[in-house]
């Protein structure tokens, strides 16, 4: 339930804002604002909600907690009413409407705080009422830029308001706290909507929802960790053709012999069309793909039970948060959207059998991967005698980049280039370290030197396959 009109008065009669300066602005989110006033030695930080049944102002006593991002509407008041006073604090006529005329040494400013639950907006005006900018920018409403900001026409106020007594809060407080107090502590803990309470519930549901899908995630993975534990079982049915050559049927999809290690006769399955070294080979090949893929998978386990560790960590810090404004922050965070959150990097970025693909698609992507994101052991990819994206596959210690590994890369660079509809075609490749920056040329050019030659035809199945498995890891 937000502040109704009588509430407001006594919330701007205990402020006593007239005559404060205001010393800085803050925006923790998208419908709270907090202005830092100073006055003859008291410093008050007034919290202003435009929240569905949750509109209010009041004086807080509890930190507030920057945004990762500034956000648009702080930044303008930043500039606009940092530092101004405020001549006067007062509320239009029972509205709900809260006028806060501001000046300094150049120019005044009007600044509106409608609180009404629905239709809340923060709206910054000349002294002639154009407004300059807007919390929420409603064009429909002529909320927008260089309109004029009308006031509502007042109307003959039938319904008594009573100021609440917020009996939830202890018997104890109820004497010693002021009306601003009861108001912050109140819509902190008791709140349908923003209280702390409220707020762990959805941080609950978030949790339990993405913790059961990275549990899902890691048991798939250990599941294909089991399957290529019999890595070495494939090469002893890769011995066995060999050492039993003489008995292979060309009309039998079998063969059938005896295993030497268990006195058993087995059946194998064998390609009839094909002679026992290719068979064997064919195993063979089978055991060496399980045998690596068990080495990627450890990697891959490890990296998704450190995401489970790293949520759980962070589910419990927003338990042991008393602050809501934090715990909604850290909330709104989590559960953007991919395309909403930041990004640590620019450009794409796969992770394949445990190693880490970077790629950047245009100019600037390349220059600032080439700068901040990439180091000297690092390998490097690029297009022969066609623009393009960098591609840069991560140095792991102790470890020769895969071929498989250097062929995705590839075609990540080929795809992101001018080359992409081309036929066959031909890329360079070498360590980061040795790339030198072209002198007075376009951003990110780079001679390389020590490079080696690498010719592929585009894999459109490689491509579409670190799609898919990079739309499975946006989900864990």
């Amino acid at each position: 339930m937000s502040l109704n009109c009588n509430e407001i008065d006594l919330v701007l009669s205990e402020l006593s804002l007239d005559g404060a300066f205001i010393q800085d602005i803050i925006q923790p989110g998208y419908d709270t604002l907090a202005l830092y006033t100073y006055s003859a030695g008291n410093a008050k930080t007034i919290l202003i909600c435009t929240a569905q049944n949750a509109c209010r102002i009041n004086e807080t006593r509890r930190k507030i907690t920057r945004n990762e991002k500034p956000l648009r509407f702080m930044e303008l008041l930043k500039s606009r009413i940092k530092g101004t006073k405020i001549n006067k604090c007062r509320q239009i006529e029972k509205q709900r409407i809260i006028c806060f005329e501001l000046s300094n040494a150049q120019e005044s400013f009007l600044l509106y705080v409608r609180l009404w639950s629905g239709a809340a907006n923060v709206i910054l005006c000349n002294t002639e009422n154009k407004i300059i900018d807007s919390l929420y920018r409603r064009p429909k409403k002529g909320e927008v830029t260089g309109s004029t900001f009308t006031l509502p026409e007042a109307r003959p106020e039938t319904r008594i308001w009573p100021v609440r007594e917020f009996s939830e809060i202890h018997p104890s407080a109820q004497n010693t706290l002021s009306f601003n107090e009861k108001v912050d502590l109140w819509y902190g803990e008791y709140a349908e909507n923003l209280s702390r309470e409220a707020l762990l519930e959805k941080a609950e549901k978030w949790y339990e929802s993405s913790k059961s899908k990275m549990e899902n995630a890691l048991e798939n993975l250990i599941k294909k960790q089991n399957e290529f534990e019999n890595a070495e079982d494939l090469k002893h049915i890769g011995d066995l053709i060999s050492a039993n050559a003489h008995l292979l049927n060309p009309s039998s999809p079998f063969l059938e012999c005896e295993d030497f290690k268990t006195g058993k006769t087995i059946k194998i399955h064998i390609d009839p069309t094909k002679d026992a070294y290719k068979n064997a080979a064919y195993y063979y090949e089978k055991c060496k793909k399980a045998k690596t893929g068990a080495a990627s998978l450890e990697h891959d386990i490890d990296v998704a039970k450190k995401r489970i560790e790293k949520l759980t960590r962070l589910y419990a810090e927003m338990q042991r948060e008393m602050n809501p404004v934090k715990i909604e922050q850290l909330l709104r965070k989590n559960t953007a959207t991919k395309q909403q959150q930041k990004k640590e990097h620019p450009g794409l970025d796969y992770t394949v059998d445990g190693w880490y693909i970077l790629v950047g698609r245009d100019a600037n992507e390349n220059d600032e991967l080439l700068r901040h994101y990439a180091k000297g052991n690092d390998l490097w990819l690029h297009t022969r005698d066609f623009p393009g994206g960098y591609v840069f596959i991560k140095n792991r210690q102790g470890k020769s980049v895969p071929l498989e590994i250097l062929l995705y890369a590839a075609n990540l660079a080929v795809y992101y280039s001018k080359a992409r509809n081309a036929g066959k075609v031909d890329l360079y490749y070498t360590s980061v370290k040795h790339l030198r920056r072209a002198k007075n040329a376009p951003k990110g050019t780079v001679l390389p030197t020590n490079e080696k030659n690498l010719c592929i035809t585009p894999d459109k199945k490689r491509l579409e396959w670190l799609d898919s498995l990079k739309k499975e890891m946006e989900m864990i």
